[in-house]
């Protein structure tokens, strides 16, 4: 599977700490990020992971890219709802895409523990039916 990890500068510590507790589970799967947290969440884990732009600059769209020609499997984006981003939209067009393509998507630690835990029991192997990975 192909996984995506997005975090809100106040969510950037809770993703490398997610990282960290699912590392196990997260090293079996193709990880992307956008720049700073893929950064920080590789420093922490050594888990190789594909680095796009920081969100501000434009990695949310470079990932909704990838769910548009079906290469990501799963979303991790964890949001701080409390203070607007001024690269929100890209996010909302992100969160849209993963709607129009049957993408699992998590948008906080809850749901997406509940996404971890359902990959490693395979709950998401029908992706694998649907969208044959392609490496890339």
């Amino acid at each position: 599977m192909h996984i995506a990890l997005i975090a809100h500068d106040a969510k950037k510590e809770l993703m490398v700490q997610f990282c960290i507790a699912y590392c196990g589970v997260l090293s079996r799967h193709r990880l992307m990020a956008t720049g700073t947290t893929g950064k920080l969440v590789h420093e922490a884990t050594g888990l190789p992971i594909q680095l796009f732009l920081s969100g501000s600059q434009g990695g949310s769209q470079q990932i909704a890219a990838r769910i548009s020609y079906d290469e990501v499997d799963l979303v991790l984006l964890f949001r701080d709802p409390l203070k607007p981003k001024p690269h929100e939209p890209d996010e909302q067009v992100l969160l849209r895409l993963c709607d129009v393509h049957n993408i699992p998507v998590a948008t906080n630690i809850a749901t997406a523990e509940v996404l971890i835990h359902g990959l490693e029991r395979g709950d998401l192997d029908w992706r694998n039916i649907v969208n044959p990975q392609n490496d890339w």
